[in-house]
């Protein structure tokens, strides 16, 4: 069996029971399952939600993408040998230790297999939050052309690129196209202030003005547990996504939780720590695939040229990247999840087959 053959691309065709259509996503794809199946897995399963919690099976691949693009490499590899497992173990650790420090759920109920989640259906808030404690990436080139406001807040002068920031920063952008709402753009990703979101929490999807609190304590809590245990790995985490909704428990009350992903190589930056100490950013995310691809092609301009996007889309599908490339952000994956959870990565040989076997046999979910 070649490499390739672990290699999980096409997500979104499995013979899954569903009634609705497969929302398939640059890297997960997600399958709503029937009214009758979610009642049947929710009292076998014992899932602690709502009786009528709508539940779907959330499928990753080992997609890559990276400048609004997917990206393939030669031989047939049409993903990341190991990505979509790392991204998964990734997450599923940090959601753990979420719960274990008393913060809050995920919208994760269980994992039947390393590519496989099963969610329940959340309403999410409507932002998604970027912390920050390192100033770099697009926050540094906006500083180093003299901006000094980040979403209301006031910035020091004075500061180096990559430097250590002195308090954690949280720079929030809708999620979504925000309408009617005073001052802010009508277009996708604008960044907003705090202040914008009291005035609007309900535009926002908060469910109260209080619940914006409880948003920042989880931000703060959740960024600083990651933190913690990546320097006991002596691993820097320098900034992260985090993304919220709100889903209902079992005795119906409705409850604040994370959702996506978090902490992973896909929605964070992380650091290796004696590389960082000797000056020199070593990057243990999905930034190494970026750089790897600026110096791959003789005219870079044309991934970061937004007046370019058919000749970048051209490149993507025209051309298929080195083995070389695509084994070292394989490696710069499974590594760091391996370092994260302590546990070696499994790979599956054949993960379409084993999916399929696992939801026929524990779940009922395919005919």
């Amino acid at each position: 069996m070649s490499l390739a053959d672990k290699v999980l691309a096409v997500n979104n065709d499995l013979p899954i029971r569903t009634e609705q259509s497969i929302h398939s996503g640059k890297v997960r794809s997600v399958y709503w399952l029937t009214k009758e199946d979610c009642k049947r897995l929710i009292q076998e399963k014992g899932y602690n939600v709502h009786p009528d919690a709508e539940l779907a099976v959330m499928v990753i691949s080992d997609r890559i993408s990276a400048f609004e693009c997917i990206w393939t490499g030669e031989g047939g590899m049409k993903g990341v040998p190991g990505k979509g497992a790392a991204l998964n173990a990734i997450s599923n650790h940090w959601f753990k230790l979420f719960r274990e420090n008393g913060l809050a759920d995920s919208h994760i109920l269980d994992i039947p297999h390393p590519l496989v989640w099963i969610v329940q259906k959340a309403k999410p808030v409507m932002i998604e939050a970027i912390c920050r404690q390192y100033i770099t990436g697009s926050m540094w080139r906006a500083y180093a052309k003299g901006e000094r406001e980040f979403c209301g807040i006031q910035i020091a002068g004075g500061l180096e690129r990559d430097q250590k920031l002195p308090d954690l920063l949280i720079t929030p952008s809708t999620k979504g196209v925000m309408k009617n709402i005073p001052g802010i753009p009508e277009v996708d990703d604008v960044n907003v202030s705090r202040d914008d979101i009291i005035n609007n929490y309900e535009a926002f999807r908060f469910q109260s003005e209080s619940d914006i609190a409880l948003y920042e304590k989880l931000l703060k809590e959740g960024f600083e547990v990651i933190s913690s245990a990546l320097e006991a790995i002596d691993q820097v985490f320098v900034d992260t996504k985090f993304e919220f909704g709100y889903v209902t428990d079992a005795e119906g009350r409705d409850k604040l939780i994370y959702m996506d992903e978090v902490g992973t190589p896909d929605s964070s930056r992380i650091w290796d720590g004696p590389a960082y100490r000797e000056g020199k950013v070593v990057e243990n995310s999905k930034e190494v695939f970026r750089q790897e691809l600026l110096n791959h092609f003789p005219d870079p301009d044309i991934l970061v040229n937004k007046d370019r996007m058919d000749e970048r889309y051209a490149l993507a599908r025209d051309n298929e990247l080195p083995a070389s490339l695509i084994q070292k952000v394989s490696d710069t994956y499974v590594n760091i999840a391996e370092k994260i959870t302590g546990e070696k990565l499994e790979i599956s040989d054949n993960p379409k087959a084993e999916i399929i076997e696992i939801l026929r046999k524990n779940y009922g979910l395919i005919d």
